[in-house]
């Protein structure tokens, strides 16, 4: 899994745990719903770190809660 999928697969999971929808983090988030559906598939190949915080902001963490998780433990190596 590379750093991009690990960022939308923790999106899906901490909205799953929230039981909210992918609209309801963006309107929390105060970003588009197009923001968070291009962070969840190919669209965006690098989802910025604003953009992360701004989706953390939405769900009440911090960056480090969001990036504290075993998915993002074992990435590719993204330079090649």
């Amino acid at each position: 899994m590379n750093a991009k999928q690990a960022v939308a697969q923790r999106i899906m999971e901490l909205c799953k745990s929230r039981n909210i929808t992918v609209n309801t983090l963006a309107n929390d988030a105060g970003v588009p719903p197009t923001t968070i559906y291009s962070m969840l598939n190919a669209k965006s190949k690098n989802p910025g770190i604003v953009t992360i915080k701004q989706v953390c902001d939405g769900l009440d963490i911090s960056l480090r809660e969001f990036f504290d998780s075993p998915i993002f433990d074992d990435l590719e190596q993204e330079i090649q």
